[in-house]
């Protein structure tokens, strides 16, 4: 990416709308503006403007706004042009400013600027488009705490205690003597472990983080006829899935986007699992089975009218909860089904206690209460492999190995930790990033 070249791109979605945003930033931003404006921009003024084009012909009428670097989003000359929200006017501004010098943005080139000028670290960036892409209040309230820093400050607090640990390390090096080294060890060995500790409470938080952005998916199984059809409408308050008294009407996975306490959750229906299916049947069995390896939870869905009286209710699996349905026909003398949930998906009894087991289940928190940082899949893995250099550091200062073997584990953790907030990634790495972005973002 060259600092000398002006970048322009349509800055909100294409399509009619009430006012669109034209975004420049570069050296020359400034300059081409006031050639499409025929005016002179004062900092930070919205300016009523007309647009003309190469030829001094009035494309539109509307704002321009100048932000002066270092002052701006990218750090550099930005200007901001506010015409109608026509794709044929914003086509029409964007030619004009291309043939006045400035190219077309690549998708995330404004806020790779951002970083490169060092307006915003990666977390923060990422965090921007985890925001415009949240599906949930809560994904939007955790994309909000990265942007604020929130997540780089948790790094920076644990990359300032490595430093001293390095420090300390490097210090020892320097003296021969034997009672220093078993003191600098002891030293080293306690705070190592302290931080390899708060390293996994941060490592748990962002992976929070990352299911409020991705959400859960959640998976109806059971026997045909048991009511997972209408259990599933009755959660999703639509009728999405067809009800028959029929066994094995669901032949595949049927799925819908909802919220749960400002979630996102997919729920997902699927085929009646029994032995004697004929063959399109099986295959919805194969998609049903396919779907539950993946699952945050199972609901796993039985007919009340049907059970014998020593079933066995206990849950073998960890993600699993068991509901009894069709308790609207069962007698008043019906035992009370142990650690199942008696629901009814016709009346809907039952269904608020079901909703409360998934969000403990879960560790879905109610959305008034504070929402986790975001975090992606990237930061987990770093977090994951900087705890193993930290393990693998803790081992050689416990067997006495070589101090310098424990220094160069350190460094190595360190380094990836950087990663996270882009001081240390590789230039790859930044460019998979930013081309996740969205254009003029």
């Amino acid at each position: 990416m060259s600092k000398t070249e002006t970048i322009c791109a349509l800055a909100t979605p294409s399509g009619n709308a009430s006012v669109g945003i034209i975004r420049l930033s570069g050296p020359c931003a400034l300059e081409i503006a006031k050639k499409v404006t025929h005016k002179d921009l004062t900092p930070r003024y919205a300016h009523f403007s007309v647009f003309f084009d190469q030829d001094n012909d009035v494309i539109d009428q509307g704002i321009a706004i100048y932000f002066p670097a270092p002052n701006s989003f990218t750090g550099e000359e930005v200007v901001e042009l506010q015409p109608h929200g026509n794709p044929y006017v914003y086509q029409r501004i964007i030619n004009a400013i291309n043939k006045l010098g400035a190219r077309h943005a690549l998708a995330g080139e404004f806020s790779e600027r951002a970083f490169i000028n060092g307006k915003l670290d990666l977390t923060q960036l990422e965090a921007i488009a985890d925001l415009i892409a949240s599906g949930s209040e809560q994904a939007a309230r955790s994309a909000v705490q990265s942007m604020q820093g929130k997540f780089s400050e948790q790094v920076q607090l644990i990359l300032n205690q490595l430093i001293q640990i390095r420090t300390h390390i490097e210090a020892s090096l320097d003296f021969a003597e034997e009672d220093i080294e078993t003191e600098a060890r002891e030293i080293v060995s306690k705070k190592l472990t302290t931080l390899s500790t708060e390293i996994n409470v941060l490592f748990d938080i962002a992976q929070k983080g990352a299911k409020l952005q991705k959400g859960f998916t959640i998976v109806l199984t059971g026997s045909p006829n048991v009511g997972k059809s209408s259990l599933f409408n009755a959660l999703c308050v639509q009728d999405r899935a067809i009800v028959t008294n029929i066994p094995g009407t669901t032949r595949d996975v049927v799925s819908v986007d909802m919220e749960l306490n400002g979630i996102p959750i997919r729920l997902l229906d699927t085929a009646g699992i029994r032995e004697h299916a004929e063959q399109i049947e099986q295959e919805g069995i194969v998609r049903a089975k396919s779907a539950m390896e993946i699952a945050d939870a199972i609901i796993h869905v039985l007919d009340g009218t049907e059970l014998a009286a020593e079933h066995n209710f206990e849950n073998t699996v960890e993600n699993n909860i068991t509901v009894v349905n069709k308790s609207d026909l069962l007698d008043n003398d019906f035992n009370q089904p142990g650690k199942a949930i008696l629901i009814s998906a016709k009346t809907g009894q039952g269904l608020d206690k079901l909703r409360n087991q998934i969000c403990q289940l879960l560790h879905i928190q109610p959305s008034e209460q504070q929402a986790p940082f975001s975090a992606r899949a990237r930061h987990l893995d770093a977090l994951r492999r900087c705890l193993q250099h930290f393990e693998r550091a803790l081992d050689q200062t416990n067997k006495l190995s070589p101090l310098e073997l424990v220094a160069e584990e350190l460094r190595i953790a360190q380094q990836i930790l950087g990663e996270i907030t882009g001081e240390f990634t590789p230039d790859d790495l930044l460019d998979y990033v930013f081309r996740e972005f969205c254009i003029g973002k």
